[in-house]
């Protein structure tokens, strides 16, 4: 089977790793991919965003099956262009179409999903450009912190929260003025804020059944002791010490049955992952948000954890035949901590050559985010360069492992958080 990875960062990277162990496997090809995933595929130098691009890539290389990681092209329709198109007529995409993607592409979306079906999340109010007046009087009836979300895609970077109501205020105007996220902002919700612990959940479903992948706690904040601005994620945990069985079997009734029951009541067809970022508030979980693909860097911790071949599972999701699927997980610990660049997430710079070691310890893994080749070298290319992994039997092993790696790894410019992990000990 061919397959053909869409992606260029840490989550690609580990799951073209994943795939590339399969038995069913012929070809894969990762595009754009990075200098990682160079060595486990061939990389295309393809436009994603050119749904046509994609398309003619695919009757050339004789793709069998088309893997989308990041969420921009799931939104943008892609999976609609690639299976309404006529030209691909057995072709097996794991992502959701736009319809199902709107659960992460559209917060009001999501939002006005999980009132319908009875998810546990926070109040909230929705509104528009033409609703600025009826916005800043909803503040009124919330009790700071005040949690100010642009509807749409805004790479992570359109939640605001704050306990100042003239700051709150302020924000509003400008998001919904678009001066703040652009066309990401022409919609806001406001939330109540939820004090708790965070942690996520990750699922494939083929829009009847579903299976469970492993859990994950991931580290949003630039700095140690999660201070400064957010990132794309610093490093992450897998499993979850505190996700202990009441809960985990609370977010599985109250959320994860409900989820997918909700896509089918609502005759929208979905066919991929179901990230589910969860809040555990006392000990009941809430849903902050869904995305329609797995996290990054949690991709990191879960791909090394999954026993089973990875192209079986999706082929039985295309088929329709998940709930006929057994997926074994490995019980260790996986972790990872995350390699950036000087200045990020403000302004960095490329190309700074990475210097690996030839060999790396035994269950120690290393996973391109930001990387490109340059003249046979790797060399940096993004504000989050590698994801250093390990497994082991236990959290604090596998993050002795993690920092091992990350600390013999050097390039001009390297930092990570030291501190990742240490709330789970």
């Amino acid at each position: 089977m061919n397959v053909l990875l869409i992606g260029s960062g840490g989550r690609e990277h580990a799951m073209a790793w994943k795939l590339a162990q399969s038995s069913f496997l012929t070809q894969l090809f990762v595009a754009p991919g990075n200098a990682g995933t160079a060595q486990v595929a061939t990389n295309l130098k393809l436009d994603v965003t050119n749904h046509d691009a994609v398309s003619r890539s695919i009757k050339k290389h004789g793709i069998n099956m088309v893997v989308v990681g990041p969420e921009a092209p799931l939104v943008d329709g892609l999976v609609d262009h690639l299976l309404d198109c006529g030209k691909h007529p057995e072709l097996v995409v794991v992502g959701p179409r736009k319809e199902g993607a709107q659960l992460e592409g559209s917060k009001a979306f999501a939002k006005a999903f999980m009132r319908r079906h009875n998810i546990p999340t926070a109040g909230y109010g929705s509104f528009d450009g033409t609703q600025v007046d009826e916005a800043i009087a909803f503040l009124d009836t919330m009790k700071p912190p005040y949690v100010l979300k642009a509807d749409g895609l805004a790479a992570g970077k359109g939640v605001i929260i704050t306990e100042d109501l003239e700051e709150a205020q302020r924000v509003i105007r400008n998001m919904l003025s678009g001066e703040s996220f652009g066309s990401a902002g022409e919609r806001v919700v406001i939330e109540e804020f939820m004090d708790g612990i965070e942690c996520s959940m990750f699922a494939v479903s083929d829009g009847k059944a579903y299976h469970l992948l492993p859990s994950a706690k991931d580290y949003k904040r630039i700095g140690e002791g999660d201070t400064g601005p957010n990132t794309g994620g610093m490093g992450a945990v897998s499993p979850v010490p505190f996700m202990d069985a009441e809960f985990h079997e609370k977010a599985i009734n109250q959320i994860i049955i409900p989820t997918v029951k909700g896509l089918a009541a609502d005759g929208i067809p979905y066919n991929g992952f179901l990230f589910f970022g969860l809040m555990k508030v006392g000990g009941d979980p809430y849903v902050v948000e869904y995305n329609c693909r797995l996290g990054d860097p949690e991709t990191e911790v879960i791909m090394p954890r999954i026993q089973s071949d990875l192209l079986h599972l999706f082929e039985n999701m295309g088929a329709g035949l998940l709930s006929e699927y057994h997926l074994q997980i490995d019980p260790r610990t996986c972790s990872t901590v995350m390699l950036v660049s000087e200045g990020y997430p403000g302004a960095y710079k490329k190309g700074k050559t990475i210097s690996v070691p030839e060999r790396l310890e035994k269950d120690a893994l290393l996973f391109h985010a930001g990387t490109s080749t340059s003249r046979g070298n790797a060399v940096t290319n993004g504000g989050r360069v590698l994801a250093c992994s390990a497994m082991a039997a236990n959290p604090e092993n596998a993050l002795k492992k993690s920092y091992a790696l990350a600390d013999s790894i050097s390039f001009d410019g390297k930092h990570c958080r030291r501190d990742i992990g240490q709330d789970l000990l």
